[in-house]
């Protein structure tokens, strides 16, 4: 009789450790759509600020400097496979020729990536996220100070000409944001841009 009563004990109780165990499993089933619901409005307003972002690259004219011309059927074109990559490294640029008295204050490369005036050589740069050569190391801050400065990061030398900060200084810190976004989204690409030249007369 003792075994007996002993069997249903032990019966009950295994009754009961198997419900505890089936109910946590419906509870860790059930919590999962639950974090993954929780996330779902935050992938979405990180996707938003990057579409947000391509949008302002495209409309503002980003691609006319960091994106390189190449010759197509119908004359100059970007070279997509080279998007905002900046001016490309395997491009070494002669000395600019100096221009005769007169009108003329500026000229620029075939590619659209370098040019020259009086503040001297200027080549555009490399706008993705390579660690070495493009944005990879910067921080969104440093992003938004060199919109806002006209300083490389904020602090370091001038952002040189035809690079119109002063127009991109007046976005909204959002806006700013969003670009950075975008730009940290394209695929890093290794391309080294070579330092400014100062003007002849800076050499001096």
């Amino acid at each position: 009789m003792k075994n007996i009563r002993f069997a249903t004990v032990s019966l009950a109780y295994s009754a009961i450790a198997l419900s505890a165990i089936a109910l946590t499993g419906m509870i860790a089933v059930a919590a999962v759509p639950a974090a993954s619901n929780q996330s779902a409005p935050a992938a979405a307003a990180s996707t938003a600020k990057v579409e947000r972002g391509k949008y302002l690259v495209n409309i503002m004219g980003c691609h006319d400097c960091h994106t390189p011309l190449k010759m197509g059927a119908n004359g100059p074109e970007f070279d997509m496979s080279r998007a905002l990559t900046g001016h490309p490294q395997d491009l070494k640029m002669p000395p600019a020729p100096a221009l005769p008295a007169g009108p003329w204050a500026w000229m620029g490369a075939i590619t659209n990536t370098a040019f020259n005036g009086p503040w001297g050589t200027s080549f555009t740069m490399n706008l993705t996220p390579d660690k070495e050569t493009g944005l990879g190391d910067w921080t969104e801050e440093q992003f938004i100070a060199t919109m806002r400065t006209g300083k490389h990061q904020g602090k370091g030398r001038p952002v040189l000409p035809p690079m119109p900060f002063f127009n991109l200084g007046h976005l909204t810190d959002g806006d700013i944001s969003s670009l950075f976004a975008y730009l940290r989204s394209l695929p890093p690409t290794h391309n080294r841009i070579p330092q400014p030249i100062d003007p002849p007369e800076a050499r001096q």
